[in-house]
């Protein structure tokens, strides 16, 4: 009887293990199922699946995907998945830097220094001087020659009341009157003291004039032709002096806020390797293209022996010191379309990302212009290994939805 009992409970105490060590085996097979939540493929993140298979795209097989108590905006990295990715993180401050860039142009006609020579009255053009663009006129050089009525008749005014300055009396009187009043209508049309005095002697009035330069400089610009027809004040030719240029070019506007006007420039030429200027920024355009979000400046050329020519390359490297910003090496940021972010250190092995507004760049480091806790590790390296794990993982980009 005594070992029918042994054998009865021996029995019972069997079957309970065998229950307990199924059920554990239960247990452990629902954690396991709850481990894994969706199969995605490594090529197609977007992909996400239940249960095992072929990815409807490229038809690769599923990868499993464990779940993370991590937030949507968040990423959970094993120490093997940080030394295979080259995490480094590190604790950014403000400081101070100097930044050099490059600026290629085109040397261009200094627009302050073009001398327009215009008719002086109506008329019609007789005879050019010079009929080439790129001439050299000198000062007081016949440039054209007019036939006007309205000078011909200042001119036969000025001629009378010459003649008439010997009468007696009061006719005398009132010819120097008249010769000073149609004096100063000749030198309004531009004839000149020496044209004006030559009418004494002369035998008859012509009712043709020539005209003198009142400058030096290149032809750059002819405005008419032989024979047509010029308004008062109409273009004839414009000179520009060449001995001043402009070098103009187009500036990113991140860099250009920090410009000046007076700000000092070394200039190189693609023509002249070995030849170096010092010029200054003249101008910063207030106006920015919309579609290349660009602005030009202009920086004024000296060209004392006329070497440089309009059309020319060159180059402007401008450096601005001391300039105080928060700096991270440019890969430590993920651009996309719609906005720029960073990846943080949240706390040991989870990283989260950052939304930053982006400033200058400058040898190989940006500018984070946005505000950023100075307790937290920027991750300075491998931002991009933890960006394709984060789409890897939760099948999305980290700041789907958002815009700067």
């Amino acid at each position: 009887m005594k070992t029918i009992n042994i054998i009865g409970i021996l029995s019972i105490l069997l079957t309970v293990c065998i229950a307990c060590n199924t059920k554990n085996k239960e247990d452990h097979s629902a954690h396991k199922s709850k481990e894994t939540v969706f199969y995605t493929c490594s090529m197609d993140p977007q992909v996400k699946e239940d249960k095992p298979g072929k990815c409807p795209i490229c038809h690769m097989e599923l990868t499993p995907i464990k779940s993370d108590d991590t937030a949507a905006n968040e990423i959970s990295l094993s120490k093997q998945q940080l030394q295979l990715g080259n995490i480094i993180t590190q604790t950014v401050a403000t400081t101070q830097s100097s930044l050099e860039q490059n600026y290629t142009g085109v040397l261009t006609i200094n627009q302050e220094k073009i001398n327009t020579i215009s008719a002086r009255a109506m008329g019609r053009i007789e005879k050019l001087y010079f009929k080439t663009v790129g001439d050299y006129v000198a000062k007081n050089q016949a440039v054209y020659q007019l036939y006007s009525e309205d000078i011909a008749i200042a001119k036969q005014d000025y001629f009378t009341a010459y003649k008439q300055l010997s009468m007696p009396g009061d006719f005398g009187k009132n010819a120097r009157n008249m010769l000073n009043a149609a004096k100063q209508k000749l030198l309004f049309f531009g004839l000149t003291n020496a044209q004006i005095e030559s009418l004494k002697t002369s035998k008859e009035v012509s009712p043709y004039t020539i005209f003198y330069s009142t400058a030096s400089g290149t032809i750059s610009e002819i405005s008419t032709t032989e024979g047509s027809y010029a308004m008062e004040g109409s273009s004839i030719i414009k000179l520009a002096d060449l001995n001043s240029l402009w070098l103009e070019t187009q500036v990113n506007v991140n860099y250009a806020k920090n410009l000046k006007i007076g700000q000092k420039a070394q200039i190189t030429f693609a023509d002249f390797p070995d030849k170096t200027i010092n010029a200054q920024v003249s101008f910063i355009n207030p106006e920015i293209n919309p579609d290349t979000r660009l602005l030009l400046i202009r920086l004024e050329i000296s060209n004392p022996n006329l070497q440089l020519k309009p059309g020319m390359q060159a180059m402007a490297k401008l450096t601005q010191s001391n300039l105080k910003g928060l700096y991270i090496p440019v890969d430590a940021v993920i651009r996309e379309e719609n906005a720029s972010y960073i990846w943080v250190e949240k706390r040991p092995g989870v990283f989260e990302n950052l939304m930053v507004e982006t400033g200058i760049e400058t040898n190989g480091m940006i500018e984070i212009k946005s505000e950023i806790d100075s307790t937290k590790k920027v991750v300075i390296t491998g931002a991009y290994a933890i960006n394709s794990e984060y789409k890897f993982r939760k099948g999305s980009d980290p700041m789907e939805g958002m815009k700067m």
